[in-house]
């Protein structure tokens, strides 16, 4: 594509052209927020707002906290393709520069708090109460760790969340929900419903003759366009990246030895030791409480009688670092088994004792010398990427194909001789020579034969690609598709008997008579499902005939197809329970602080929608992309 913009930039007419599309650029990059390229905007900012920036680093330990929380909620990892899937890598960013907006409107309107008041919320917070109702430091310390959390991080954070409190705490005050609108939902969610149904499949079909050549072929002039050949392309590619590059690239011992002794420390284990805390708020209470200790009193019986559950007082395997400093360094003093003296701490006056030591671990290098050496050819290879990218644009800019150029530059590319949009060979297969998350395909049906396309980004290097040829969608003949074709007939002539048959056993239902009969009269059981509401999935119903059935009154009867209509469901509704409503009842209850708080986050969205606006908001797409990992 710059070759092209040069070339069409030399005559007048193409700098008038190269000048407005120039200004157009410019223009949308204002609009989708990335207009900072031109005015300085810091490849380590991720997003600004007002005077306030988001920080690569910040926002890296922002979406790391969030992956980190969501992954323990799963009980395994997310990665990060999984949670540009699921758009967290979107709703953290949003909630982020929401949160700044919020940072930025209090700096505005002079809203603060002191050093007591936000300890006065910390210490206030029902989470961090002990037995007795009263603040527990190692409580405290318990649940932040639990998050990820330092206590130097929980409080500047707290300070920003109760400043944004005062902010939207207004927005939301003496909004009630129509006592109307909390009727009908609740009689919606509420209604139960029961019935009986009857399943006719192949069986109730009865025997599907096979078609007469005339019909075949009738049918399949009818349907014609289900049969057609997709249109395929042949495609050639060849990619540079340092995953590709670094498996064919030899690392010396040498030199995987050289970079094991310089993280030789980070590579082992660190030793760990399981330790028991119990802070207290004075150093007479801990002097007195460690006298009664050595005395043979437990660190368990000690911490339940100030109100401690066995997890509070009980670290576990810590390392050094995940310590209070005065802690960390008093408790990898003390040999297993003793308890050390009063440690005065950030949150109090602590008393530690170590109940287990588990020795670190020094890094093996016959262990690691195959990863260390990977990680070598990777890194060189990157070096090497640039160079292959740099002679590669140069041959295509000198007219080669992308096969030529390969083959000049000792690269392998690949040929497809033909694959659809769906990336499908003619045998209706997944073509397998297309690394994974490499999207060739559709780009390649996004150009033509002979286009000099540009590269594709490709796991930190580059993908070049070439269309072929172009094999047009065309309509086949029946022959090709025989068998295909009869299979759809016979599926579409079960379909019909069933629904004939369905519709036959509705009208005898609706003129009074019994689903056990009709049901015997056909080969099909009588089944029932009773007391399930609208989101219910009673065993074996499909969600269609639970539909169905709330749009069915009472004693009425119906029919649904499931599984494409190769099945039809015969059903009779027995039964409707209408809920009262009881607004003391805690469903009640629960269902008007839903909508409390949704008609909050309304209001709150819409106000922080507007300060966005109002206050400035640009982002840094490619920082964005380098945190998230949408650029590998």
């Amino acid at each position: 594509m710059l070759r092209g913009m040069r070339k069409a930039s030399s005559n007048w007419l193409g700098k008038t052209i190269m000048a407005v599309v120039m200004g157009v650029l410019i223009i949308s990059f204002g609009i989708w927020g990335i207009a900072d390229i031109f005015r300085g905007f810091g490849q380590s900012t991720v997003a600004k707002i007002g005077r306030t920036e988001i920080s690569l680093n910040e926002f890296r330990q922002i979406y790391t906290d969030r992956l980190q929380q969501i992954s323990r909620q799963f009980g395994r990892p997310l990665t990060p393709d999984q949670a540009r899937a699921f758009g967290l890598d979107r709703q953290v960013l949003q909630q982020t520069i929401a949160e700044a907006a919020l940072d930025e409107e209090a700096r505005r309107l002079g809203l603060g708090q002191s050093d007591d008041q936000i300890r006065q919320v910390i210490m206030n917070d029902p989470n961090f109460k002990g037995v007795g109702g009263s603040f527990d430091a190692n409580r405290f310390q318990a649940v932040i760790r639990n998050f990820g959390y330092t206590e130097q991080r929980y409080v500047s954070e707290q300070r920003k969340v109760s400043l944004r409190r005062q902010l939207t705490g207004t927005i939301g005050a003496g909004l009630e929900p129509p006592k109307a609108m909390i009727d009908v939902l609740t009689r919606f969610q509420n209604e139960q419903r029961a019935i009986e149904f009857a399943r006719l499949d192949a069986a109730q079909a009865g025997t599907i003759d096979a078609p007469s050549p005339e019909a075949l072929a009738a049918y399949f002039e009818d349907h014609k366009v289900q049969f057609r050949a997709p249109e395929y392309r042949k495609i050639a590619f060849v990619v540079i990246s340092p995953e590709e590059i670094g498996k064919w690239s030899e690392v010396s011992d040498e030199d995987a030895k050289k970079l094991f002794d310089q993280r030789k420390d980070r590579l082992g284990t660190p030793e760990k030791r399981q330790i028991h805390q119990i802070v207290f708020p004075n150093a007479a209470e801990a002097q007195t409480a460690r006298e009664r200790l050595a005395g043979g009193m437990s660190f368990e019986d000690l911490g339940k009688e100030r109100g401690l559950s066995a997890s509070d007082v009980d670290l576990g395997l810590v390392t050094k670092s995940s310590l209070d400093p005065a802690v960390g360094d008093a408790a990898f003093a003390l040999p297993a088994g003793e308890i050390s003296q009063p440690i005065q701490g950030r949150l109090g006056t602590a008393i530690v004792k170590v109940d287990k030591i588990e020795p670190g671990v020094e890094a093996n290098y016959a262990s690691l010398v195959g990863d260390i050496k990977r990680e070598i050819a990777t890194e060189r290879a990157r070096v090497k990427v640039a160079d292959l990218r740099d002679k590669m644009e140069d041959e295509r800019g000198g007219g080669a194909s992308v096969i030529d150029a390969a083959q000049k530059l000792g690269l392998t590319a690949v040929t497809i001789d033909a694959v659809d949009r769906s990336g499908r060979a003619p045998n209706g297969q997944p073509v397998a020579n297309i690394p994974p998350g490499l999207d060739v395909v559709s780009q390649a049906f996004n150009t033509d034969v002979g286009v000099d396309n540009d590269a594709i980004s490709f796991k930190g290097g580059y993908v070049w690609y070439d269309v072929l040829a172009i094999t047009p969608s065309r309509d086949r003949n029946l022959d090709e598709v025989r068998d295909q074709v009869e299979a759809r007939w016979r599926q579409d002539q079960i379909a019909t008997k069933l629904k004939a048959k369905a519709t036959e056993m509705v009208q005898k239902l609706e003129a009074g008579g019994k689903l056990a009969d009709e049901a015997a009269a056909v080969g099909a059981k009588v089944e029932t499902a009773t007391g399930f509401k609208r989101d219910d999935s009673p065993a074996g119903v499909p969600a269609t005939v639970v539909a169905a059935a709330f749009r069915t009154a009472k004693d009425g009867v119906g029919q649904t197809p499931v599984s494409g209509g190769s099945e039809v469901i015969v059903f009779r509704v027995t039964d409707i329970v209408d809920p009262t409503v009881d607004a003391a009842s805690d469903a009640v209850k629960k269902l008007k602080e839903s909508l409390d708080r949704a008609q909050t986050e309304e209001q709150v969205a819409s106000y922080v929608n507007k300060l966005e606006t109002d206050i400035g908001t640009t982002i840094n797409q490619a920082a964005f992309a380098q945190v998230t990992g949408a650029n590998q």
